[in-house]
């Protein structure tokens, strides 16, 4: 098996680490401690490409694989998790379900605009009692006529409530099947249609410089051709984007477990004790190799499942995998970084203190640690 990336995967980690290292590092703790969701920094991003990054051509993508894509959201969440969400949840969760569940109206009408990084698509699936169990969704459309009426609320939506936000794909329960169980069902609701409010998110621990929202659907109006593929698709299409979103989590942790690591190493080569740098202590020194042993074997696992996925070939055991162990290894690596810096780790001076922080939400977001853990024992045969 050939484990060296291509010519052009190795151009865009090279390119995408240049630009946030020129146009993120610099403001990024600005904008965590503002708590600012930065669209001029998002438009920036998308101008070089980062959005759309595996949708053809055709509706102004970029037409790359997924592996090209997991590598550019590693690069970015090595300097900052919050735009690096932004990237993320723009991509596998916003134009993701578009693209591969749309019809090609939906696509034509939504697609280029969300491409060229113009405006955001949020993807409405967690409710407030409804997260791990998302069959458990109480949001319901009804048909009248030849429109379905939505009523309910979703919660932790990313890039739903600011002004680049064009709209947003959300699950409803819009029946009941033989078997007795839900019917789900996807919509499109754009944002400017009458009973739909979403309110932006505020006093996060992490990704405090992303857009996160609150969303409500109070007897709001879309018509028919607003479903999403077919009546009845909606909770097979959430599971299928979640397979996709869950590499992108993976990716936010090992970008984010080399950031803390970059920057603990470099620390550690830095700061002196007892006439010599720490680096130079075991103590320090296997950290470090710990670190860095881990930090291999979570790129080797998650491009594997990205490889899988592009190859068209069973992925989903290996992306929560993926996705598990990337999340909790930027875990781990955070906290040798927080402890390599001693007191400095725990100031917002230092950015390893936000590192540490942002890693919070991976264990969480698109599948908890222990969700992972269900799903990857069923795979195995428990």
């Amino acid at each position: 098996m050939d484990f060296d990336l291509t010519k052009e995967q190795k151009m865009i980690r090279k390119e995408v680490r240049k630009f946030a290292q020129k146009e993120i590092a610099p403001i990024a703790g600005d904008l965590d401690e503002k708590e600012e969701f930065s669209q001029e920094l998002t438009r920036k991003m998308g101008e070089i490409g980062l959005f759309g990054m595996f949708v053809s051509e055709e509706y102004e993508g970029q037409g790359m694989d997924y592996l090209s894509y997991i590598i550019a959201v590693e690069e970015v969440a090595r300097i900052d998790g919050s735009q690096a969400a932004t990237i993320a949840a723009g991509n596998s969760l916003g134009i993701g379900p578009l693209y591969y569940f749309g019809t090609e109206e939906q696509k034509k009408r939504y697609l280029p605009a969300l491409c060229r990084g113009e405006r955001l698509w949020g993807f409405g699936l967690t409710e407030p009692t409804a997260g791990s169990d998302a069959g458990g969704s109480k949001t319901t459309a009804v048909l009248d006529g030849n429109e379905w009426v939505i009523n309910g609320s979703k919660i932790f939506i990313t890039n739903a409530a600011c002004d680049m936000t064009m709209g947003v794909t959300v699950q409803a329960k819009t029946g009941v099947r033989d078997n007795g169980k839900p019917e789900y069902t996807c919509f499109l609701v754009e944002a400017d249609t009458p009973g739909f409010k979403a309110i932006p998110m505020h006093k996060k621990m992490m990704w405090r410089a992303s857009n996160t929202a609150e969303l409500y659907f109070d007897d709001v109006r879309v018509p028919k051709e607003n479903i999403l593929g077919s009546q009845g698709d909606g909770f097979h299409q959430m599971l299928k984007t979640l397979d996709g979103g869950r590499l992108s989590i993976g990716s936010m942790g090992l970008g984010g477990a080399q950031g803390a690591f970059d920057l603990a190493l470099a620390y550690a080569k830095e700061r002196e004790q007892f006439g010599q740098p720490i680096s130079k202590f075991q103590a320090i020194a296997f950290k470090l190799a710990d670190c860095a042993t881990e930090i291999e074997c979570g790129r080797n696992l998650l491009y594997k499942a990205c490889r899988l996925r592009d190859n068209k070939k069973p992925f989903e055991k290996i992306a929560a995998m993926g996705k598990l162990y990337c999340s909790e290894l930027m875990g781990r690596v955070a906290n040798h970084a927080v402890q390599i810096h001693g007191g400095y780790g725990l100031m917002k001076e230092y950015n390893v203190e936000r590192f540490y922080r942002d890693q919070k939400l991976l264990d969480i977001g698109e599948g908890t640690s222990e969700v992972q853990r269900l799903v990857i024992s069923r795979y195995i045969g428990c």
